[in-house]
């Protein structure tokens, strides 16, 4: 007998070793914490600690002194975990020196970064703000084992490693957008996207709802935008459009993952779903067909007639109503049947529409070729094929205060294909392997244009190719947290042999989820 009480003494130091309000289960399983530096995208300051905190079924969560906004932030993380440990975790106000406390008051972190202190005792999140909490909620999950993102019921056990990270953003502008008008994505499919978003600290959902193959989003004033023009999409199938209510509760969803809604209704081209649900917007004054392509280019606001204007008015007055966000995106890109006298033209009309309605506009870096108004921004998607005085129009604008979004097509746009087997997708940029959309550095990428002129950058997912979740996914993931670890941290963490061993850490968190993904062989997955 004396062995089997040595046994069961080994393990009982081995579990209080872990510390916590409560015993480890007998049953559970030796485990490794997850590093605290091994998390995606990369924290500013990580200070390793001997030891480690344990989760078990009496752990609470606690919002000692909290607003309504924190206990939502401390609700979300129960809802995340209790699924998979089985455990009640309570949201308590009361306070107390154990278990999860997240709390305000954190100083030097600015509005969206925070501090999470992790000791036997207690896991600590604190922030300015309760965006800064969501963020460190982010970062605690990927500290638990992969296991814990399951909506089942799991063994355990549910290790933290001991230490404290200190955390906050390079860039205040994080941004992936989704192109919802080539083909439509339901709203189910808009929030499974934004969820996935806000595990990486994405704080932007750029939603491009109008195109030649599709206009998604009611307009009371223009109803046959969305019965007509939104009746197809590419390839024809029946498309779709998002009801003002529709549209709501996509905002308020995203909200609620501190992501901001930023709709983008494209002109003077890229609008043939316009063109043809109401022909009096043409110059002719006829109607084309809807159209089920892909080309580009082919398609024009009458940019001379009166009644452009008042549609244009009435979208964004409606849109501008419905979104709560600053920003407002018009487009402007590939307007190839516009002549450049009358795209000015239509730009120096149209920006001021947008100050009217209170928000802030924003344009593909094609709008650099006009007056972009002040306080615009220009979204650069350009390339390595792109021509010089491109990009010194674009360098130029950001000197006298444009200010700059940066969404490279050939490192940031997931619609590109990996490589040339690449089943999805596209090419025109070239294959857009997983270290390449890494390895660059937006603070110096666009020769010329100051460093502080840069906003942030964005990870866009065109979707010609594109009309399932899991088709997303597999686009996205792997790059997209390289792109928003770019946005979020320190330009000294940006190492690609350092990054590709977090980014395969992610994998069995992405099996979990159910995400569907690329395994790169450029990154060393674990084995099974």
């Amino acid at each position: 007998m004396r062995p089997h009480r040595l046994f069961c003494s080994l393990l009982l130091v081995a579990a209080a070793g872990l510390g916590t309000a409560g015993a480890a289960p007998a049953a559970a399983r030796p485990v490794d914490p997850v590093p605290l530096d091994r998390v995606v995208p990369a924290p500013v300051s990580v200070r390793p600690a001997p030891g480690a905190h344990r989760l078990t079924d009496r752990t609470a969560i606690r919002v000692p002194g909290a607003t309504g906004e924190t206990k939502r932030v401390a609700g979300y993380l129960a809802d995340l975990l209790r699924p998979s440990t089985g455990y009640k975790l309570p949201v308590t106000a009361k306070g107390g020196g154990d278990g999860i406390v997240l709390e305000l008051g954190a100083k030097g972190v600015g509005p969206e970064g925070y501090r999470l202190t992790v000791t036997g005792r207690a896991v600590t999140l604190s922030a300015a703000r309760p965006a800064g909490l969501f963020h460190g909620v982010q970062t605690l999950r990927q500290l638990l084992p992969a296991a814990a993102e399951r909506r089942t019921a799991q063994p355990g056990p549910w290790v933290i490693a001991a230490g404290t990270i200190t955390d906050t953003p390079r860039y205040a502008y994080r941004s992936a957008m989704l192109d919802v008008s080539r083909h439509f994505f339901s709203v189910e499919k808009v929030k499974r996207y934004i969820d996935q978003l806000a595990l990486y600290k994405i704080n932007k959902l750029h939603l491009h709802l109008s195109d030649d193959q599709g206009w998604r989003i009611a307009v009371d004033s223009w109803p046959r935008l969305t019965t007509y023009g939104g009746s197809t999409q590419v390839g024809g199938g029946p498309g779709g459009f998002y009801t003002k209510a529709d549209y709501k509760e996509i905002v308020r969803y995203a909200q609620s993952r501190y992501l901001t809604v930023v709709p983008e209704i494209d002109m003077p081209g890229h609008t043939n779903a316009a063109l043809a649900s109401y022909a009096e917007l043409n110059c002719d004054g006829v109607a084309p067909p809807l159209y089920t392509g892909t080309e580009v280019g082919f398609s024009s606001l009458c940019v001379p007639k009166p009644v452009t204007y008042d549609f244009v008015d009435d979208v964004i007055r409606e849109l501008a109503a419905m979104t709560p966000g600053p920003y407002l995106h018009i487009g402007g890109d590939e307007a190839h049947s516009t002549s450049h006298e009358d795209y000015v033209t239509f730009m120096d009309k149209v920006q001021p529409v947008v100050a009217k309605y209170g928000k802030t506009v924003i344009g593909w870096h094609q709008l650099t070729g006009a007056t972009p108004a002040e306080g615009a921004v220009a979204q650069y998607w350009g390339y390595d094929a792109t021509g010089a005085a491109e990009r010194a129009q674009v360098a130029d604008a950001a000197k006298k205060g444009t200010k700059l979004v940066l969404s490279p097509a050939d490192r940031s746009y997931l619609d590109m294909k990996y490589t040339k087997d690449t089943e999805l997708g596209l090419s025109w940029a070239g294959y857009v392997e997983t270290r390449r959309s890494y390895d660059w550095d937006p603070g110096s990428y666009l020769a010329g244009a100051p460093a502080d002129s840069v906003l942030g950058v964005e990870a866009p997912l065109w979707s010609e190719t594109l009309s399932e979740s899991d088709q997303v996914e597999y686009m996205a993931f792997p790059r997209l947290p390289g792109i928003a670890e770019l946005g979020w941290s320190p330009a000294r963490t940006h190492d690609w042999d350092r990054y590709k061993v977090r980014l395969a850490s992610q994998g069995p968190r992405w099996d979990a989820m159910g995400i569907t993904y690329y395994r790169s062989p450029q990154v060393p997955w674990p084995a099974g």
